[in-house]
């Protein structure tokens, strides 16, 4: 047995069939229809079910499936514990981020790394929470950053800080010359609110709930910079982190505190308890926590812009 016919059966599973595999691992089909045979024959059964619509696993497959992807992700470890070894900090770090929390702190974070460390190949994964923890479990990111997160008992989860949430205005609006808002101010405003596939979303919602807040949500949106450019034209106003008031700058949006209770969420940084963290991940979760210590999001110290 290979370990290229794990990897093109792995690939096949993934894939869901021989020619998208093919394409993604940059060979022939027969090729790769060759080995994964092979594979078969030694094992003494079919691992794969071929349909006229691609290929499922069959029991057999999907129990080699899984011990076969960790196989590979142990092997990907080794490889990265020894090019750890080099003097000079390099090699590859795969970055995952929720899509509220990569474009407001990731650009920072990943300019002030490079500057320092700039042998280091740095790529970033933008997913929601679920999709990040099934990627830091199947060993294919170094590292997340998340907001809120069930308890894991393969992942370490590291609170790094609270961030506070604050009103996002138009320009025009009344509420732009204001150094802070009331919870009340909200009654009867038109909202502009993320979906509630994402946590901030669901965060949002039972701060409001909370806080006894009726305003008219008028639209839900999949994107935070969908909300940022209709606050812009002067849609309805929004509830968004703090770590969003320097791109909202640009769009000449306000971002106005609230007054306490501050909203603020969680930012968790996970790391695999049971994989290899290079020097590169272990370099940029110490900068992260740097970030949010510096930026003062803690309960008793929320940080607030300047008016």
């Amino acid at each position: 047995m290979e370990l290229q016919q794990l990897r093109y059966f792995v690939a096949v599973v993934e894939a869901g069939g021989f020619s998208r595999a093919a394409a993604r691992l940059h060979v022939t089909q027969p090729s790769l229809s060759q080995q994964i045979a092979k594979l078969e024959q030694e094992l003494g059964q079919p691992l794969l079910d071929r349909l006229p619509r691609g290929v499922v696993p069959t029991e057999a497959g999907r129990r080699f499936y899984e011990r076969a992807r960790r196989v590979l992700a142990e092997l990907a470890d080794a490889t990265r514990c020894v090019a750890d070894c080099r003097q000079a900090l390099e090699g590859r770090l795969i970055i995952g981020a929720i899509p509220t929390i990569a474009p407001g702190l990731l650009p920072g974070l990943i300019a002030h790394f490079i500057r320092q460390h700039p042998r280091v190949e740095i790529e970033v994964v933008e997913e929601v929470t679920e999709r990040l923890l099934q990627r830091l479990d199947e060993g294919l990111i170094d590292l997340a950053l998340v907001s809120t997160v069930d308890i894991h008992t393969a992942i370490h989860t590291e609170t790094l800080g609270l961030e506070p949430l604050g009103v996002l205005v138009p320009a025009g609006h009344p509420f732009a010359r204001r150094r802070q808002l009331r919870w009340q101010d909200l009654e009867g405003q038109k909202a502009l609110v993320l979906s509630e596939l994402h946590c901030l979303g669901r965060q949002v919602n039972e701060f409001c709930k909370a806080r006894d807040v009726r305003w008219q949500v008028w639209f839900h949106a999949a994107h935070l910079g969908t909300i940022l450019e209709m606050v812009a034209q002067g849609i309805g106003i929004s509830l968004v982190p703090i770590s969003f008031q320097p791109i909202a700058d640009t769009r000449g949006c306000r971002w106005i505190p609230l007054q306490e209770p501050v909203p603020r969420r969680e930012i968790n940084l996970l790391l695999h308890n049971l994989r290899y963290r290079t020097r590169a991940t272990l370099t940029f979760a110490d900068l992260a926590r740097q970030t949010v210590h510096h930026a003062g999001w803690t309960a008793g110290n929320p940080h607030q812009p300047t008016p």
